[in-house]
């Protein structure tokens, strides 16, 4: 004899069977996924793949060239050298950080990219195999 369960209030009583909740988890982890999917064949330009690094490569060249001026000012200007004794070296490093970060970043989308060229045609081969 099955005792039937009650809801947390305890107002209401379900079946055991209508507790289970059915979910489609393997289609809603494909939607909420952040990369692309394999079976999506639209060609992609080189700035859609690249535009992250390169902005950020940018930002960090900049911010490297804007701490190596404030540096160099502390060495010339007499008024407020310790301001630029003390940012120069800051910029200086986030520069460097960023700039360093984004030349690491273009070798690991140019990795992935073959790996999924690679996935892709494994994938056609499959599918042309075991569906004759």
């Amino acid at each position: 004899m099955e005792i039937p369960a009650q809801s947390p209030d305890g107002s209401e009583k379900f079946p055991q069977s209508k507790e289970l909740i059915t979910s489609n988890t393997a289609s809603t982890l494909c939607m909420s996924s952040r990369s692309e999917s394999v079976w999506t064949s639209a060609s992609r330009s080189k700035w859609e793949i690249y535009h992250k690094p390169i902005i950020v490569v940018s930002v960090g060249a900049t911010t490297f060239l804007f701490g190596t001026v404030i540096t160099s000012l502390s060495c010339f200007l007499p008024h407020n050298k310790d301001v630029y004794k003390m940012c120069g070296p800051a910029f200086l490093s986030l520069g460097l950080m960023l700039l360093v970060c984004g030349l690491v970043w273009i070798p690991i989308i140019r990795k992935k990219q073959k790996q999924r060229q690679k996935s892709q045609f494994l994938q056609s081969l499959k599918s042309f195999f075991f569906n004759r």
